[in-house]
């Protein structure tokens, strides 16, 4: 749990892909279903560090386009996420998800297609509300808009923010997996995710543009394959 807090802290300051390494490890721990609400505080925590670090250089009026979609998809999420086998979400995400990848391949104008930001939005509030496993086709759209690496982070910050800040009633009313207790071992792991965010940011300023563009799409590669094994 201290290297999956430590863990959470440094992909939420840039390093993405080890954020899609805590999924199934907590999800061994505690259960698939259970493990949801613990980690989506521990996201929380550190989406903060992420909007702390990196606020400026966040591109709003995306963010705000796929904000509306993004809530469909997480009332969404709410309603089927227990419809589903863990073996069947697992398949559908990581098929999503290489559709996502396959972005980068295909000249898709997406700056200006406002259908594909309904797509997106829609698919992140879903995955988001299900696994906590929306950071790689976010992270493949944000990059398919152009952003630089800081406005990427700062953009990806904001939004999973709200997102997760909006799906914590869903998993205390609804599906139980976020109590007192759950808040309490969280905190106590605050430490871990401070450690995390600093050791993040030290690292993403060291890393230039385009090297940092090829670790996420591999990170993003990498956490697929991670998902269907």
């Amino acid at each position: 749990m201290l290297l999956c807090a430590i863990g959470v802290g440094m992909a939420k300051t840039g390093l993405g892909g080890l954020g899609m390494v805590v999924v199934p490890v907590l999800a061994n721990i505690f259960g698939s279903k259970s493990s949801t609400g613990i980690l989506l505080l521990l996201l929380i925590l550190a989406d903060f560090f992420g909007v702390y670090y990196y606020h400026r250089h966040a591109e709003l009026k995306k963010i705000i386009q796929l904000l509306p979609s993004a809530l469909v998809g997480i009332f969404t999420g709410v309603y089927i996420g227990d419809k589903i086998s863990d073996a069947q979400f697992q398949v559908l995400l990581g098929l999503i998800i290489i559709a996502g990848a396959l972005m980068t391949l295909i000249k898709i104008d997406v700056k200006q297609n406002k259908g594909l930001s309904i797509i997106i939005g829609f698919l992140g509030g879903f995955i988001t509300m299900v696994g906590n496993a929306a950071g790689p086709i976010m992270s493949i759209y944000f990059l398919s808009m152009g952003f630089e690496k800081n406005k990427f982070i700062g953009t990806a910050a904001w939004f999973f923010l709200f997102v997760n800040v909006v799906k914590v009633p869903f998993h205390i009313i609804f599906w139980e997996t976020i109590n007192f207790e759950t808040l309490l071992f969280d905190l106590t792991l605050f430490p871990m995710i401070l450690i995390g965010a600093i050791i993040g940011v030290w690292i993403v300023k060291k890393i230039p543009e385009k090297p940092y563009k090829i670790f996420v799409i591999s990170s993003v590669f990498l956490s697929t394959i991670l998902l269907f094994i």
